[in-house]
């Protein structure tokens, strides 16, 4: 009999909570991320026509350089880096990719660097939804390649990502304070 009561009080409680109207005038928004997310495809002009369906979104928060200098200090050389702020970045594949040598298949990945002076790793791996890199898991790489550090006309002053076309598909650039690195994606 005490269950029964027990049951029947949690089950008038959960009516009553779920009858519960929302007051939308009360609702608590955050502020602007100092850090935006933000996506870039290829192709860059996404249209209806399926031959201008995406091929390939990064998805990616945007840290602001602010006078600092970001690789060596910021972003410490040799360490892992999750290619952004906030979140681990991702990408996603809408078809197989041909990325350091390794096919492989369509899907979503994080993506992670390792910054040195001259150039860097860059790690596609397999964990995804996470924040930054602190729970990064190497067993779960998928591929690793090393891609030259290019100097930039002048400081970028957002973390920022685009594609160029290429014959065989399009290089990734990503570009920060005075640094940027590409590499190549091909389409399969």
């Amino acid at each position: 009999m005490k269950n029964l009561i027990i049951a029947a009080s949690l089950l008038v409680g959960v009516s009553a909570f779920s009858q519960a109207k929302l007051d939308p005038t009360k609702l608590n928004y955050f502020s602007v991320d100092v850090s935006p997310m933000d996506a870039a495809y290829y192709p860059i002009q996404v249209t209806s026509s399926k031959s201008d369906s995406p091929k390939v979104k990064v998805v990616y928060s945007r840290p602001q350089k602010k006078n600092r200098v970001v690789f060596g200090n910021l972003v410490k050389f040799g360490d892992i880096w999750r290619f952004g702020a906030n979140e681990n970045s991702e990408i996603k594949f809408y078809t197989p990719v041909v990325i350091g040598g390794k096919e492989i298949p369509a899907g979503t990945y994080s993506i992670f660097a390792i910054p040195f002076e001259k150039e860097w790793t860059i790690v596609l791996n397999s964990d995804i939804d996470k924040w930054g890199a602190y729970a990064y898991d190497k067993s779960k790489d998928v591929v690793r390649f090393n891609v030259p550090v290019e100097k930039t006309s002048s400081p970028i002053e957002y973390f920022s990502v685009t594609f160029v076309q290429t014959k065989s598909g399009a290089d990734l650039y990503a570009g920060w304070d005075n640094s940027q690195v590409k590499f190549p994606i091909e389409f399969k």
